[in-house]
């Protein structure tokens, strides 16, 4: 297999045309880590391929990420992921999830000859990613995972939490763990943070990125990290999570665990503040760090 041109980061998984409805009123919208993630970090000059399957009639949404600089690897699928997200402007944390589309699972073939820093593979939804997957990906290079896409199931058209009964052998392969308070919870039974991310920290995961609504806390090599998120609104709440792990390890890339902590905070306070994925500038986030 010839390696093709180097990028820093291959993301993996589905792009989405989501319906997102606040008080009732909905509206479609693109979406998926793979959307929300790699634009952000083209903006803070980070070169990115993203892996994905979708409808051909959707190809055409596609070319926000290319504008972008993104290379785009695609795989013609039946339909295009979507999931309907309800919200009551009320509470924005809290928030409905239902399955409308689903593009189907990723073949080991789909997966380019192309050579990355870290391998960050983010699905929408269990099934998207197998563990073949996962362990061609670790022996190209550190994998990157977000477990929300392992954990989170299609059940009657709705999405709901499962336990991953692959996670042992799957958390073997990963050297970055991303994964919400909840999920935490979930896998581990922990509903302290340092103590869930030391219990999964013993399955293989050097650093583990854990968000929940007030911010990032980062578990990295035994030290703990934590950074704020101070958003004025959180009209742009949803695709919070990719954003910030998708930064978080674009920093990495060039800086320490507790600098790629702070500035993904960053980063992701302001996304919140709008809906669609971040578009700012590096000026923007060393303005915001400034300040606080």
């Amino acid at each position: 297999m010839t390696l093709q041109n180097d990028v820093n980061i291959m993301m993996i998984g589905h792009f989405a045309k989501d319906r997102l409805v606040i008080d009732g009123h909905g509206e479609y919208a693109s979406g998926g880590a793979v959307y929300y993630g790699s634009v952000a970090l083209r903006r803070l000059g980070v070169s990115v391929a993203v892996v994905t399957r979708l409808h051909l009639d959707d190809l055409p949404l596609l070319d926000e990420l290319k504008q972008e600089g993104v290379q785009v690897f695609t795989t013609s699928a039946p339909a295009t992921s979507g999931i309907e997200n309800i919200y009551n402007s009320a509470d924005m944390e809290r928030r409905i999830c239902k399955l409308m589309n689903f593009a189907g699972p990723f073949q080991l073939e789909e997966i380019p000859a192309l050579s990355a820093r870290i391998y960050l593979v983010a699905p929408i939804i269990a099934g998207e990613v197998d563990l073949a997957i996962l362990k061609s990906l670790a022996q190209r290079g550190p994998v990157a995972i977000d477990v929300q896409g392992f954990v989170r199931a299609r059940e009657d058209g709705h999405l709901v939490f499962r336990q991953w009964s692959e996670m042992e052998e799957g958390l073997s392969l990963v050297t970055y763990l991303k994964l919400d308070r909840a999920e935490a919870e979930l896998l581990t039974g922990q509903t302290d943070l340092q103590s869930a991310a030391r219990q999964l920290a013993d399955y293989g995961p050097r650093e583990i990125v854990i968000t929940q609504s007030s911010g990032v806390t980062v578990f990295a090599n035994g030290d703990l990290y934590e950074a704020p998120f101070t958003s004025r609104s959180l009209k742009g709440r949803t695709g919070r999570g990719d954003t910030c792990f998708a930064t978080y390890l674009g920093k990495r890339l060039t800086t320490s665990p507790g600098e790629a902590c702070r500035y993904a905070s960053a980063v992701t306070t302001l996304k919140q503040e709008k809906p669609g994925p971040w578009r700012g500038t590096p000026e923007d986030i060393e303005i915001l760090l400034t300040s606080r």
